[in-house]
């Protein structure tokens, strides 16, 4: 009884914005002082402020507006920040009191974080699953801080596939049971690919113009491409894992989801760095950051000099009247690569498969002993490793609607059976370890390149194993 009345209380604050605007009492206008806040970008809400046209208090009732207008089509949003709106407040008090220059680029942005990303705040941090409804973080996570840090608003929770697309492989893409069925703002029939679903999905649809995301394997990248809008996957370390809901701690990164690069860059430049809570990751890739951070190379001939190599196989392998590849080949005249093009990944048939590769027999014990030592760091929670989890999902099968029948736990059940890091395990890890350096490395080596340019997202499938903790 007491489980499901906190979950009730849980529901009404996460609602109790979005009753406010239904009621007439918080505003939803386009334009303010004739700014338009559709569509606009980090710089232009920067501007807007400076200039008197915008508030943020403004700024975020139009967001909270938009989610309750669209939300309940393409749930992108699990759950509105109750303190959004003091957030705001203060952010625009914090602005009056400081001279230009002295704040942040992301002061006063609101900003909607992936439900596998702990916030300690109002909001629930449940990665989409009923089981963790309720459950008490220690603290943020590491990269929230450092977004508090510089001043932004968390605006909310964005939906995802549930568990970050670890619990069945019949998930569809930007399900969950808290979220519901995500869909593509563009097409609603597409698929808005996953796991960072909403993240991509409330950027493209005007609901928030920064989001943060979390990838193991494409989970930014293509839910980006799917939502036409723009990620960015750190390497593991240069953003901190700690307090999110993982699957991998050798693979598992933090990153933005914006509509422009410079906004990504803008996200990215603020969330880097070292975290004592993560100091294994961290303090070695933190080395990488460059001097001066990421803005520096904002700048219009920014790739004036680079090697570019271009992949088209297998990933221009698209049916017959697609416009993708038409739409490459001219990008590619648009920024004049069209030389020296058709490289290729020796074995990449090879690693875009998980079971000939050996990633899913890693992925699966990984994610059992990294799932386990997330819930019991937890202050509350009902469920306090993978076997509760899965025990829970069963008994409480009315909390998911009819997921567990139709979709199940495949997953889960697999990963549960594994006994840690054994000698199958870690010779699937020696394996993607040669399978990187023999691939997408290589290809970076051999060919003198600073990038890859590829359709699509099939091949951040190919390059995640180079930017894994390790490799």
């Amino acid at each position: 009884m007491a489980f499901h009345c906190q979950i009730l209380l849980q529901l009404v604050l996460s609602h109790a914005l979005l009753i406010l605007i239904f009621s007439g009492l918080i505003s939803t206008r386009v334009t303010v002082h004739g700014f338009s806040i559709k569509e606009a970008n980090v710089d232009d809400l920067q501007l807007a402020f400076q200039q008197n046209k915008l508030t943020s208090r403004q700024l975020v009732e139009f967001y909270l507006g938009e989610i309750s207008r669209l939300n309940p089509l393409v749930h992108g949003v699990i759950e509105v920040n109750p303190d959004a709106l003091y957030q705001a407040d203060k952010a625009d008090g914090e602005r009056k009191a400081k001279a230009p220059g002295w704040l942040s680029e992301l002061h006063g942005i609101p900003v909607l974080v992936k439900d596998n990303i702990a916030t300690k705040d109002k909001l629930n941090t449940t990665a989409g699953s009923s089981a963790l409804l309720g459950s008490v973080v220690p603290r943020d996570a590491g990269v929230v801080k450092r977004l508090r840090d510089a001043g932004v608003v968390i605006l909310g929770k964005a939906s995802l596939t549930e568990w970050s697309d670890s619990r069945s492989l019949t998930l569809p893409d930007g399900w969950s049971a808290r979220g519901g069925p995500g869909l593509n703002p563009y097409v609603l029939s597409a698929s808005p690919c996953g796991s960072s679903s909403g993240s991509a999905i409330s950027v493209a649809a005007n609901m928030v113009a920064v989001s943060l995301g979390t990838e193991t394997r494409a989970s930014m990248i293509c839910p980006a491409n799917a939502n036409s809008v723009v990620a960015i996957k750190p390497t593991v370390g240069l953003t901190s894992r700690a307090g999110i809901i993982p699957i991998s701690l050798r693979q598992d990164s933090i990153g933005p989801i914006c509509r422009t690069v410079s906004d990504a860059v803008y996200v990215l430049e603020a969330i880097v760095g070292f975290d004592e809570n993560d100091a294994e990751a961290t303090k070695q890739a933190s080395k990488f950051i460059p001097h001066g951070g990421y803005k520096q190379f904002l700048k219009p001939d920014g790739l004036k000099g680079k090697r570019l190599g271009i992949t088209r196989i297998p990933f221009l392998n698209y049916p017959s009247g697609s416009v993708v590849p038409n739409v490459f080949e001219d990008h590619l005249k648009t920024t004049r690569r069209t030389n020296g093009c058709n490289l290729e990944i020796n074995n990449i048939h090879v690693i875009l498969n998980v079971n000939q590769s050996g990633e899913a027999t890693a992925l699966v014990a990984e994610l059992k002993l990294a799932l386990n030592s997330y819930l019991k760091d937890l202050v509350v929670s009902p469920v306090r490793s993978l076997a509760e989890v899965i025990a829970f999902n069963k008994k409480f099968s009315d909390l998911m609607t009819k997921s567990l029948e139709e979709y199940g736990q495949g997953i889960f059940l697999v990963a549960e059976r594994t006994k840690g890091i054994g000698p199958v395990e870690k010779a699937a890890l020696l394996n993607l370890q040669k399978l990187s350096r023999d691939g997408f490395e290589k290809l970076m080596i051999d060919n003198e390149l600073d990038a890859v340019v590829t359709p699509g997202a099939d091949f951040a499938q190919a390059c995640h194993l180079a930017s894994a903790l390790g490799d």
